[in-house]
């Protein structure tokens, strides 16, 4: 071919892959509220940024009459672009091209630009939409999906992961969403499931939709699966590069710096009554956390799921910072399974990427009862126990109201390695709540006391008095400074700057054991 036969044929395969599956599956796309898969990167990315690879690639299926049928992409639209100026990869399935199934050219395609994005420490984010694999390549499909799921893994806590499910996502292609760091679903339109609802039907008959299985409600609230949701595309795109804001490139870096208007020395007199003074009386630590951060802005993971746990990114000082916290609003804050384990992996998180971690607490304790007992609360409180311990990026804690018993020591106590300890007036810290503590040391005194009532009334303030409050902690060196409520931000700022260079190692080793 000549010079002129070579840039017809490259215009050609040019508007052969851009125009996708075709006119008239682009327009059904649309007309069910979706992007194409072009549309959401151009959206994703800064403009005019997107660089894509591989864009003629097709597929080497000869058999089911597929040799005629190749369409430039085959499926998947891969690159690299910018979010606000910071490199990403990225892949994005096409639904309009054989319903976005995988193909072992669709699995080179999205293994090319993850080992890019490994190799270039930069972040990878995957636009998920589609059927699965493509039933007629059979095992080679089968093989793109654990060559994708290989590279998840390598590439855990090396380089941030962000899965936007934007459609279906079923079978075994749910694992590699899985795997990744954030979620990001689309209410109504999107789905993961393993099983669908015709084979629950068949195997337990069962009758479920499959929003009611697999939607983004159904993950965000039942299964903890979505971390985080949105109304549509657009939205959950925008979710993607807010959450990148918040994240360094890679392991080796720091997150960026963000400068804000908002005065580090700022001091906020309501928060010296938003706590209650009756340790049993509900409030929204929420309000606290939005009080304390720049420009009162918190962006919340997984809100819908594990209440009494608190999680999610916000600034401080202009500067990245990952939040956890008890929410008493909900269950009292008691720790349970579901709320242990979201905490635990965010830390995790957090301490990969350089994060600094600042704990609120208030928790009464484990949930007691049997449902919690049976299903295991110790081995997975004791994730959220291992991963603080494990976490050597900067610890900040501060002590709203209640600490007792073991809770206490898991949430980022001074003995599992927290940098700096605070604690309000109003803090409570103990072996168990003063009411439960005087019915065991003080027995004997309740059952012969004349006025019950008033013994112990007078007990509880006692115990309260001389073992429950931060000032008998902060003589012992758990707690290193009582502050006052409204000096919350300029205490937690100038604790985090003290911070900034510190450096601290786990002893050299394989991997940990952690209590799966």
């Amino acid at each position: 071919m000549g010079l002129k036969e070579n840039l017809e044929r490259l215009q050609q395969l040019t508007r052969e892959a851009e125009a996708a599956g075709g006119a008239d599956r682009v327009k059904k796309q649309r007309a069910q509220g979706r992007m194409t898969a072009r549309e959401r990167v151009e959206f994703l990315l800064d403009r005019g940024s997107f660089v894509e690879l591989d864009k003629f690639k097709t597929h080497r299926i000869t058999d089911f009459d597929m040799a005629e049928k190749k369409i430039p992409g085959d499926g998947v639209v891969t690159g690299y672009g910018t979010i606000d100026g910071r490199q990403v990869c990225i892949f994005s399935h096409d639904f309009t091209v054989f319903g976005g199934s995988l193909s072992g050219a669709f699995a080179e395609k999205v293994c090319k630009v993850m080992d890019l994005a490994t190799k270039t420490g930069c972040p990878v984010i995957g636009l998920n939409d589609g059927s699965g694999a493509r039933i007629q390549e059979g095992v080679v499909s089968l093989a793109g999906y654990a060559d994708i799921f290989l590279r998840n893994v390598m590439s855990s806590g090396v380089i941030p992961q962000i899965s936007a499910i934007m459609g279906p996502c079923a079978g075994g292609a749910v694992y590699s969403p899985a795997i990744t760091d954030f979620i990001v679903m689309v209410r109504d339109t999107s789905y993961m499931f393993l099983t669908g609802p015709d084979v629950i039907r068949a195997a337990t008959h069962e009758e479920v939709t499959m929003q009611e299985l697999g939607g983004a409600d159904a993950h965000s609230q039942k299964s903890g699966v979505c971390h985080l949701e949105a109304d549509d595309d657009a939205g959950a795109l925008a979710m993607i590069r807010e959450l990148v804001s918040y994240m360094p490139s890679n392991n080796v870096e720091d997150p960026p710096f963000i400068a804000s208007s908002d005065d580090p020395a700022r001091i906020d007199a309501a928060l010296d009554s938003i706590v209650p003074e009756s340790p049993n009386k509900p409030y929204d630590m929420g309000e606290i956390i939005r009080r304390v951060v720049d420009d009162g802005h918190l962006l919340e993971v997984q809100k819908d799921y594990a209440q009494n746990m608190l999680i999610g990114f916000a600034r401080m000082g202009g500067y990245s910072v990952g939040i956890v916290a008890n929410q008493p609003s909900f269950l009292a804050g008691a720790l349970d399974i579901d709320a242990s384990v979201k905490g635990a992996r965010f830390v995790r998180f957090c301490d990969a990427f350089n994060i600094p971690l600042v704990t609120f607490v208030d928790v009464p304790g484990f949930l007691p009862g049997t449902q919690q007992e049976f299903a295991g609360i110790i081995r997975h409180g004791a994730k959220l126990l291992y991963a603080f311990c494990e976490a050597t990026v900067p610890k900040v804690t501060v002590i709203t109201r209640k600490a007792y018993g073991g809770a206490y020591d898991v949430m980022s106590s001074k003995n599992i390695r927290g940098d700096f300890n605070f604690a309000y007036p109003s803090a409570e810290i103990a072996v168990m709540g003063p009411e439960q503590a005087i019915n065991i040391v003080f027995r004997n005194e309740l059952a012969n006391a004349k006025d019950a009532v008033a013994e112990r009334t007078r007990l509880a303030n006692e115990y309260r008095k001389t073992f429950a409050n931060p000032f008998k902690a902060a003589e012992l060196g758990y707690i290193d400074e009582v502050i006052m409520p409204r000096d919350t931000r300029p205490k937690l700022i100038g604790a985090l700057k003290a911070l900034a260079n510190k450096r601290e190692k786990n002893p050299p080793r394989k991997h940990g054991n952690i209590p799966l």
